[in-house]
């Protein structure tokens, strides 16, 4: 089917579960966009989001937000799938593959056939391997499929180095890279707060057992998602935040630098799957991966994630 011109005002939510209902609800609120479909498996509860969201308009900007189905899509400048089984206590985010694996299997292909010309955001877990999954699925360009990879990871590891410097989080240029979930990587040894490197930062202010800090933060980081869920059995609102900022650099074309999840093709002797670098992002998507500087450590880790995930797909393979 032939691309239909985008409206860059549009934007649809596959999804309407805590996650894509906080997100709508954000986005909303963001000014972004004029339009916000949202589409559900079971459409009284997407009308019911859609109905509870718009009463809040008054309050913020004009904009029309409906419930609707695939055939909405095709304008769009954004569709955002958050779709699918919700990670449950003591579940991994990669436990939750094979049935959300099934459930794309179902949606990426109904997005295909609408001429859809847009960005298409992946936010289901486990996002990288679902994101490599739309990828495949869908035939669109790599970069115009993007996944919420660590965006969210990286945001909790500046809000925890904030917290133990009493620093700005904002002022402070760190990433999470690797899979979105227990193999992450933290980057250390390239990570400053306005420029001066972390170690001595910290020293500044007073810190100095280094290697103890960092594996107990990274640590901190990576379990959040699972402590969140033990303490209120989901997380929804940090990631809707994290998708309103994915949103708000396509919309604006910001050419901004987020560690989403995109394909490796060499990088780091890495290929053939997906993973969560930092990369430019603008309006076509993914424009250009930004070659992060690793120690040797960091880049054996990476290595790792990759294998990681390359196994789980190959089991999603297997099980086709």
């Amino acid at each position: 089917m032939q691309e239909k011109q985008i409206n860059s005002r549009k934007v649809v939510m596959i999804g309407c579960g805590m996650v894509g209902a906080a997100s709508a609800f954000a986005l909303m609120q963001s000014g972004l966009f004029s339009e916000m479909v949202l589409i559900d498996a079971d459409k009284s509860r997407a009308e019911g989001e859609a109905m509870d969201i718009s009463h809040g308009l008054p309050f913020a900007r004009p904009m029309k937000i409906y419930a609707g189905d695939y055939s909405d899509i095709a304008d769009a400048a954004i569709v955002i799938v958050t779709a699918g089984a919700a990670q449950k206590p003591d579940e991994t985010r990669l436990d939750l593959v094979q049935k959300n694996t099934d459930i794309f299997r179902g949606i990426i292909p109904e997005i295909a056939k609408q001429g859809f010309g847009g960005i298409l955001l992946i936010v289901s877990n486990p996002v990288d391997i679902l994101t490599y999954e739309a990828i495949k699925l869908s035939g669109f360009p790599e970069r115009r499929v993007i996944g919420s990879g660590t965006v969210l990871d990286t945001a909790r590891l500046k809000y925890q180095l904030g917290r133990h410097l009493s620093v700005d989080s904002r002022s402070i240029h760190a990433f999470i890279i690797g899979e979105h979930g227990d193999s992450e990587i933290a980057v250390f040894s390239s990570a400053n707060v306005s420029g001066v490197d972390l170690n001595e930062f910290c020293e500044m202010r007073g810190h100095y057992a280094h290697e103890e800090s960092e594996e107990r933060i990274a640590e901190t980081v990576k379990n959040s998602a699972y402590e969140i869920i033990s303490k209120k059995r989901a997380t929804y609102y940090g990631i809707a935040m994290a998708v309103r900022r994915i949103c708000e650099v396509i919309v604006r074309d910001e050419k901004s630098i987020l560690p989403v999840s995109s394909m490796m093709h060499g990088e780091y002797g890495i290929s053939d799957v997906v993973l969560s670098m930092p990369a430019i992002v603008g309006k076509d998507g993914i424009e250009d991966m930004v070659p992060v500087s690793l120690d040797e450590e960091e880049e054996q880790n990476l290595k790792k994630s990759a294998g990681t995930l390359k196994q789980i797909l190959e089991q999603v393979d297997a099980a086709q």
